[in-house]
């Protein structure tokens, strides 16, 4: 028995662990959103340039991708210390929206990416059914 209250006690510390680290992660990202908010406001007000617009939508899903982050980190506290899958692959698909807009240089590469992103909106769809549903 003893051996039983020794795990959970390790247990129980790890996950305050844990749960600082996730704290601090999510005020780094904070930061990160706020510098990306003010980056955006100088593409959008002081570049005119035509590589301007090019430069925002990548900082628009940047953005999205901080926040996203941000998200998940709020709904792992408000679900009981669980990580939904599904956060993932919003986050997956995001960052390979992005990853299309920055290099969309090779048509072959642009089509395997929107293939990534088809099997990712394929597995959020059987994630989202109701034997995998957790929430």
């Amino acid at each position: 028995m003893a051996g039983s209250k020794r795990a959970t006690a390790i247990a129980v510390v790890m996950q305050r662990l844990l749960n600082v680290f996730l704290l601090g992660l999510a005020a780094i990202l904070m930061l990160f959103l706020g510098r990306e908010t003010y980056h955006l406001a100088l593409v959008l007000f002081v570049n005119n340039d035509e590589s301007s617009s090019y430069m925002l939508i990548e900082g628009i899903v940047i953005y999205f991708l901080y926040f996203e982050f941000i998200a998940l980190i709020v709904k792992y506290f408000a679900s009981g210390y669980h990580f939904p899958l599904r956060y993932f692959i919003y986050i997956g698909i995001t960052a390979i929206i992005r990853f299309i807009i920055v290099d969309h240089k090779s048509p072959i590469d642009t089509l395997l990416y929107t293939a990534a992103i088809l099997v990712l909106v394929v597995t959020l769809f059987l994630a989202n059914g109701e034997r995998l549903k957790r929430e």
